[in-house]
């Protein structure tokens, strides 16, 4: 196992984009403070595609919304490229497990949301949108709104819409969760192949030991209040195919040792 914050292609030699240390958070609730995380260490190096898998409950959101800026520390810091965060940042783009689309707008008009907050020329703006509407897919839905689409089309369009401010870095939380298997197949091979194009950051929080594996390079199991109790290379070659990974002893292998940390890191 390796030291938390210490992991595989984490080092300082290999451009690291986010750096946490000793980072804390504590929550008050009927005048009780509640610890939801403690201690958290982590360095996500550049163009590295880190899923961190962990039970409900064990701070994996509250970590995500921390990095994200979107919530203070109790205590530690968060950096990114050196820089310490105190707020979001346009460098980073938020997937959120819940739907944030606005239902008045159409999926072209969500889709430039960002760039219509940045000032981007009208004309810039439609081309923009209508290129990420086909990277993803949704060619000919670009005059519906949410409530016409499908759950999955739902999530293509807030992925589209996360990739228009054209971030650096990736903060997904569980965006597939709530798909049927085969839409979320689809929508993880999708991430990977815009992943491999674009070269971004993605740091993607699972409760799923097979999707964990399916699309890192690197997992980092949290236990009770984000306490890291392992954090592993992934050896698998690129590109990976759900059926054929079942079968692969160091798949098989692999999956046994991160159910193991699971468990581990409930007790």
């Amino acid at each position: 196992m390796s030291a938390p914050g210490n992991g595989p292609g984490n080092g300082p030699g290999n451009g690291t984009v986010i750096e946490v240390s000793g980072l804390a958070k504590q929550f008050v609730k009927d005048d009780v403070g509640i610890v939801a995380l403690q201690g958290f260490d982590l360095r996500i190096a550049e163009g590295s595609f880190v899923t961190v898998l962990g039970r409900s409950g064990c701070g994996k959101s509250t970590m995500l919304n921390l990095l994200a800026g979107l919530t203070t520390p109790t205590a530690g810091t968060v950096t990114y490229r050196g820089e310490p965060v105190r707020g979001p940042r346009t460098e980073m783009g938020y997937l959120t497990q819940s739907d944030t689309l606005m239902p008045w707008r159409s999926v072209h008009k969500n889709v430039e949301l960002p760039l219509e907050i940045g000032g981007v020329p009208a004309q810039r703006r439609r081309e923009r949108a209508s290129e990420l509407i086909g990277k993803v897919g949704l060619q000919g839905f670009e005059r519906h709104y949410p409530r016409e689409l499908s759950g999955g089309m739902r999530r293509r369009v807030s992925l589209a819409r996360m990739l228009a401010g054209d971030p650096e870095t990736l903060l997904m939380d569980e965006p597939f969760g709530a798909l049927d298997a085969q839409l979320r197949g689809d929508l993880q091979a999708e991430l990977l192949r815009l992943w491999g194009e674009s070269g971004q950051t993605v740091v993607f929080v699972t409760h799923d030991v097979e999707e964990a594996l399916l699309l890192g390079d690197r997992v980092v199991v949290l236990g009770r209040l984000g306490r890291i109790v392992l954090d592993r290379p992934v050896d698998l070659p690129r590109p990976r195919d759900a059926d054929e990974l079942r079968v692969d002893p160091v798949f098989v292998a692999l999956h046994r040792e991160l159910t193991g940390a699971l468990r581990e890191g409930a007790r």
